[in-house]
């Protein structure tokens, strides 16, 4: 049977494409800046993020799940990175290791002093090795951090390569999506002190493979309009129920009770009329691996009836990302919504 392409309901695209907030004017970040700060050579160019941006409830939680994460992997370490993210990654020994765990190799570092000019010898063997492993012989691609944006802690660089390295490693982690940090940039140019502002785009939209997607009718109904998503969540959970019920089986949490991939494997089975054999999931998963197993097989199942590969990651279903979690199902939903009236 021939894969469908998927289009969302007009209604819902409608829905979710009608509120778009433009920026206010941007504030005069340099007076956040020290005198120190504004002892620059000629043509070196400083960014600071502006402090009200940092404190959005989306960058903050986007520092949050990285540096546990980072946490989580150097447990065995005994590291523990806290806020400010900056201080204990800006000399790259925090770095070293992650990138020594997850790519299982021996980053070798030059016995230099510990003075400014040693760390930064020590941050740019860690960063040529990250380039490596990232960036691999596409030298043509200038990567978003540097040595100096690194050991200067400028937030945004170090926020751009763990969110790269995690994407890379496929972390089992859920990565806020759409998340931007305002920056004001200062260069000396002929003597003189030259500003800047931009919008720097710390993440987009991510289909499961890590690409970047266009925002999509979920992503505004998340942003602008609670009580539609609502309304959505609602027609979804009626048609999931008028299923599962055959089960003896009912859903009154959409991000939770498929979170460990069993209610979806289901779902598939009985949206095709068909049985999945017990062996072939985990029906009580208790590991992160189960729920993945499971999901990946729900995903199998559902490119198999025709539908087009998910636009989600298997790790935001089991990390309970409700907006994944809604994607897969109105897909089912799209395809078998005139069977279920």
């Amino acid at each position: 049977m021939p894969r469908q392409t998927y289009h969302p309901v007009i209604n819902l695209e409608q829905e979710g494409r009608y509120a778009i907030d433009s920026p206010g004017s941007p504030p005069n970040l340099l007076e956040g800046l020290s005198s120190q700060d504004t002892q620059l050579d000629e043509g070196e160019e400083r960014f600071m993020v502006d402090p009200a941006s940092r404190e959005d409830p989306k960058v903050r939680e986007l520092i949050q799940v990285l540096i546990d994460w980072v946490n989580d992997e150097l447990a065995s370490h005994r590291i523990i990175v806290k806020q400010p993210l900056e201080e204990d990654l800006f000399d790259g020994q925090v770095l070293q290791k992650l990138i020594e765990k997850l790519e299982n190799v021996k980053v070798e570092i030059p016995e230099v002093t510990q003075t400014e000019e040693g760390q930064k010898q020590k941050l740019k063997v860690v960063l040529d090795e990250a380039n490596r492993i990232l960036l691999g012989d596409q030298g043509w691609q200038q990567p978003k951090w540097s040595v100096e944006m690194i050991h200067s802690k400028y937030l945004v660089a170090m926020l751009h390569l763990l969110v790269a390295l995690a994407r890379h490693y496929r972390a089992p982690i859920r990565i806020p999506e759409s998340v931007t940090v305002r920056v004001s940039a200062v260069q000396k140019r002929d003597g003189l002190l030259h500003h800047r502002q931009m919008i720097e785009e710390i993440t987009a939209t991510y289909d499961e493979w890590g690409l970047k997607q266009e925002r999509d009718a979920f992503d505004t109904l998340f942003d602008h309009a609670p009580d539609k998503l609502n309304v959505v969540k609602k027609r979804l959970m009626l048609f999931v129920n008028q299923y599962l019920n055959r089960l003896n089986l009912e859903v009154t949490d959409l991000e939770v009770q498929f979170q460990d991939g069993v209610y979806f494997i289901l779902l598939c089975g009985l949206l095709e009329g068909y049985f999945v054999p017990f062996y072939d999931y985990f029906s009580a998963p208790t590991t992160m691996d189960q729920k993945l197993h499971n999901v990946n097989l729900a995903f199998e199942l559902m490119m198999d009836a025709g539908l087009p590969r998910p636009k989600a990651r298997a790790e935001d279903i089991v990390n309970l990302d409700l907006k994944s979690t809604l994607r897969i199902l109105y897909s089912l939903f799209s395809k078998y919504k005139e069977s279920s009236q």
